[in-house]
């Protein structure tokens, strides 16, 4: 068990709704997933900085701040996760605004489990292939 546990693939939210981390967390348990959640920037930010993650589901929600600020954060780390928009009010214009800014993705709330894990497996296999294969220190593909 404790060696499945080492396995798992880190996946961030950073969202302040425990009802949408416990939905997320409910999708991903029986995946090659581990779901942390932050509630903040500032500690979402402080755990890319010490552990490689390749997904980031980051709220569009303004006690946040602006989702587009956290964009800008994360792109500056040496090795960014791809960042995956969160909203309820997910339409046309966020999706396009998202993705010309450099957003991965955008997901719509309430979550629904086939996106999700559509979304996550694609993001971490490009990220297996973004990832020079010495620098590799966990594969998403588990």
């Amino acid at each position: 068990m404790e060696d499945d546990l080492r396995n798992l693939i880190t996946v961030l939210n950073l969202d302040p709704v425990e009802a949408d981390h416990a939905s997320l967390e409910n999708i991903l348990t029986c995946s090659q997933w581990k779901l942390r959640s932050k509630t903040s920037v500032e500690a979402a930010i402080a755990l890319l900085q010490e552990s490689r993650v390749p997904v980031l589901f980051c709220e569009t929600d303004q006690r946040l701040g602006h989702w587009q600020k956290t964009l800008d954060q994360v792109m500056s780390l040496p090795d960014p996760p791809y960042l995956i928009v969160t909203s309820r009010l997910a339409d046309d214009r966020l999706w396009a605004e998202a993705l010309n800014l450099g957003a991965y993705d955008v997901l719509a709330k309430p979550f629904d489990r086939t996106e999700v894990t559509r979304i996550v497996g694609s993001a971490c296999a490009r990220w297996d292939h973004r990832q020079p294969i010495a620098a590799k220190s966990r594969s998403c593909a588990a």
